[in-house]
């Protein structure tokens, strides 16, 4: 193999390397058509791998320009294989103070991930079910925003939590 080949066969190896997470247990996006409706609820079911072992829990969001806050309301509720509920009302922030968007991402999407839970052990087997709906009100306005804009995926994801 010349070593122009070589030398490009290595940076792609890096690369594919470099972007694995072991970190990640469970991540999954699940698209928004065009506007979130505040009462499209976004579910994941969550099969966890370990009882004993503690876990990091996250809320993904990719949101385009069009995405007009500098914040985010979200209703989170985890319900339990035996029952249970738990519900969250949580806010995240979106853009700095100029207004420019946060997030990861060099083109006119943003990847956030927000954090849902702490140090979370899954004590119960079996099937776990995670609802996420918007929560997002004007100022000064007493209803809701009935169809959010600018969201284009809503995700899941647990990690490991790294001990090093």
């Amino acid at each position: 193999m010349p070593l122009k080949n070589s030398i490009l066969f290595f940076l792609i190896f890096t690369v594919v390397l470099s972007s694995c997470d072991s970190n990640q247990v469970f991540d999954i996006y699940k698209s928004v058509p065009n506007k979130w409706h505040k009462d499209n609820v976004i579910s994941f079911n969550v099969v966890p791998p370990d009882s004993i072992k503690p876990y990091n829990l996250f809320v993904n969001i990719r949101n385009t320009n069009n995405y007009k806050y500098s914040n985010l309301f979200l209703i989170v509720e985890m319900e339990f294989p035996h029952g249970k509920t738990i519900k969250d009302t949580l806010e995240y922030k979106m853009a700095d103070p100029t207004g420019k968007l946060l997030g990861s991402g060099l083109t006119d999407i943003k990847e956030n991930k927000l954090w849902y839970k702490e140090q979370v052990i899954f004590k119960e087997s079996g099937n776990y079910k995670v609802n996420i709906q918007h929560a997002m009100r004007e100022n000064g306005k007493v209803n809701g925003v009935v169809e959010l804009e600018g969201i284009t995926d809503i995700g899941f994801r647990i990690e490991n939590i790294n001990n090093n």
